[in-house]
């Protein structure tokens, strides 16, 4: 069994030394209120849009939504990844272990990334180098974060990731072209997790894996969390993976969160919001002898001209004049959370 022993050094801050402890609290990362815009001369795109999410100790978190809805922006926020021309985090926490990480000097950060949050990022054919060995990679992640491991000590811990990923550790001394696209994906991840991150974000980990792979991968990280204890921010498209891997759930669309919950409220529960409805509706069914799938009509709305209104009434078969009118408030019941008139009306009317 893998045990995971954190090592802290001898000049780490010590502001970075309560971060590598968890807080009494069962929550890993809590992000309130946080507002993302993308600024130009011509432009400002609002992709963040004032979301609130909690992650616990031990779970993994889906973040869903189509392309463009905001979710990798709120992972690199979370990473403080933004571009630095452009990208602007205009309010809100990112609170890690109870610190808020927007506080925190670029030093600290730098040291935090990797040793207590790593990102395995969407594509996995460029995110190694292919002039370096992959276990001259992974031993740079281990390296940078432990200063005090001797080369020796650096080269079994290597070993070991590469053997938890179900790599044979005699293949550190290859390089990234002569692995699959499926063996390239877990040795991403095995950098992710070289350094035991008490929290990581797999930002769509499958994508351009074919279905076997893919469903590898995915037992493979869901094997890895349960292991290690580590925390997990899951963001995806696809609901399936959602089912498969993950305990809560948000989705996301136009950069808000418009329905939240356990795994059960979103898959079982009998109340949703109009866009998880359409997402579920688009989604072949086997039981089914339907000749079409019911896509979802329209686009979102444009990030720089975004309506007063409900962000998804153009495209809801329920819309009322309300929708256009007025953003809606938050419809809650137990942990489930939908931003919806509908439902939030019906409360009122109770």
């Amino acid at each position: 069994m893998f045990k995971k022993k954190k090592q802290v050094t001898q000049n780490m801050s010590p502001v970075l030394e309560e971060l590598f402890d968890p807080a009494s609290t069962d929550t890993v990362i809590d992000v309130r209120d946080l507002w993302v815009e993308y600024q130009s001369d011509i432009e400002t795109v609002r992709a963040v849009n004032g979301i609130d999410l909690t992650i616990r100790r031990g779970r993994t978190f889906g973040l869903v939504g189509e392309t463009g809805a905001g979710k990798t922006t709120t992972a690199l926020s979370i990473l403080r990844l933004l571009p630095a021309a452009t990208g602007r985090i205009i309010k809100g926490e990112i609170v890690f272990n109870g610190k808020d990480l927007l506080e925190l000097d670029e030093n600290l950060m730098q040291a935090a990334r990797g040793n207590l949050i790593s990102m395995v990022f969407q594509d996995p054919m460029s995110a190694l180098n292919p002039v370096y060995t992959v276990g001259e990679q992974i031993g740079e992640a281990i390296r940078l974060h432990n200063p005090d491991l001797t080369e020796e000590d650096v080269d079994k811990k290597v070993e070991e990731m590469l053997s938890l990923v179900g790599i044979m550790p005699s293949r550190k001394v290859e390089f990234p072209h002569q692995f699959s696209g499926g063996m390239k994906q877990r040795v991403v991840i095995a950098m992710a997790l070289s350094c035991e991150p008490e929290l990581l974000i797999a930002d769509e980990p499958t994508t351009a894996l074919d279905v076997t792979i893919q469903a590898q991968v995915l037992a493979m990280i869901k094997d890895l969390r349960d292991r290690l204890g580590t925390s997990m921010l899951m963001i995806t498209h696809d609901l399936g993976i959602v089912a498969q891997t993950c305990d809560d759930v948000a989705v996301m669309y136009a950069g808000e969160i418009v329905e939240s919950g356990t795994v059960e409220d979103i898959f079982e529960g009998e109340k949703h919001h109009p866009y998880t409805r359409g997402l579920f509706d688009s989604i072949p069914d086997l039981s089914s002898r339907s000749e079409r799938l019911k896509p979802i009509p329209g686009l979102m709305p444009d990030p720089t001209n975004l309506p007063e209104g409900c962000f998804f009434a153009e495209r809801c078969p329920y819309a009322e004049e309300i929708c256009t009118k007025k953003h809606p408030g938050v419809y809650i019941e137990g942990e489930h959370r939908i931003l919806c008139h509908r439902f939030t009306k019906e409360e009122a009317d109770e």
